[in-house]
């Protein structure tokens, strides 16, 4: 694969770091997104055989639709990377929408792995978005100020086609926040190596580094991904009872009954958003009493699926007021996320919860 390039003033593709996908914002309102691009007939050949220039508009609207057909095949795995880079919906969108400008401007000559090539440009607008989060010293998710990444959400335990492949690695919520607290760097040859099996080769010149100190990113990466948020139980029926367990001995007030389906270190984190400060609770005992006290505000609690694991919508006066995200290993919650934040939940598409 060819090194990534970057959009020099002229149009081209010169050598070096990308930008920001912020710097594109003018490029953006006049370079059309690829589903809207109508795909016409060619223009005839030349006379005597002669082979078809692509001089005229029609011509080079055909063209352009071929590539944007092209782009459309590989949009949902390129917003599946973002969505792990950035924890965020709408700048994995921005991400993706990106790198068709630069598809777009730069054509595809010399590239012999389209998904390939996709892929690395969308981790590196990623890196640059991530640089530019540190740049403005985001606070940390272990820290006053808890901001959770967006979660995807499905009524009952089926979720939408259309997030289907956002989800296929069963990326939760938690793992998510793990992710949040790695150096950017880290985050970028972790995930595109260990989660989409991107070469340690392509890797490297993304980040500035050689192969074997891109591979020591990622290991050192993996190694607080592992420590930190371990896989968890898969079977959804079985946790499903658990957190059917949870929510009955949390709205009964009974203590003991939910400090046994707590794992002893449960690390619970609410993003109560802009206007109310978020909290981290550590301890099954700290959890279970603040799961009991928030029960009696709850009217009704409806089952969902968060990031592809069981999860529970809150209800008050017909409209949402909290959403949780479970994490359970050996049967037992180890990590509890949950969105509080009105802009947050109204942000949410949960009208099959509500309308």
């Amino acid at each position: 694969m060819e090194p990534i390039r970057r959009m020099g003033r002229t149009g081209q593709m010169e050598p070096g770091d990308v930008q920001g996908a912020s710097e594109h914002t003018e490029a953006t309102e006049h370079t059309e997104h690829p589903e809207h691009i109508e795909l016409r007939e060619p223009t005839e050949p030349g006379e005597a055989g002669e082979p078809r220039q692509l001089g005229t508009p029609r011509d080079r609207a055909y063209a352009d639709a071929l590539l944007a057909e092209r782009f459309q095949a590989h949009r949902s795995h390129l917003r599946a990377v973002a969505y792990r880079m950035l924890g965020s919906l709408n700048e994995a969108d921005d991400a993706v929408q990106e790198a068709w400008i630069r598809l777009s401007r730069s054509g595809t000559d010399g590239v012999e792995n389209l998904g390939g090539w996709l892929t690395t440009v969308v981790g590196r607008i990623c890196l640059d978005m991530l640089r530019s989060r540190t740049s403005r010293r985001e606070e940390p998710l272990d820290e006053p100020g808890v901001r959770l990444p967006d979660p995807v959400v499905g009524a009952g335990d089926v979720i939408d086609p259309e997030h289907a492949a956002l989800l296929a690695d069963s990326v939760g919520l938690a793992l998510l926040v793990v992710l949040d607290t790695l150096a950017p760097a880290e985050r970028l040859a972790f995930i595109l190596h260990d989660l989409f099996a991107v070469p340690f080769d392509d890797i490297a010149p993304i980040v500035g580094r050689t192969p074997t100190a891109t591979r020591q990113l990622a290991s050192r990466a993996r190694r607080r991904v592992q420590g930190a948020a371990p896989a968890p139980d898969c079977d959804l029926p079985r946790q499903r009872e658990v957190v059917d367990a949870f929510l009955a001995a949390a709205r009964g007030g009974d203590f003991e009954a939910l400090v046994a389906v707590l794992d002893p270190d449960i690390v619970a984190r609410s993003d109560g958003g802009a206007l109310r400060p978020g909290m981290l609770i550590r301890g099954a005992a700290a959890v279970a009493g603040q799961a009991i006290t928030f029960a009696r505000f709850a009217e009704a609690s409806v089952p969902a699926l968060v990031n592809g694991a069981a999860g529970v919508l809150a209800m008050a006066e017909g409209r949402p007021i909290s959403l949780m995200a479970f994490t359970i290993r050996d049967g037992k919650v180890t990590a509890l996320d949950i969105l509080t934040g009105p802009e947050r939940l109204a942000a949410l598409d949960l009208e099959p919860f509500t309308g």
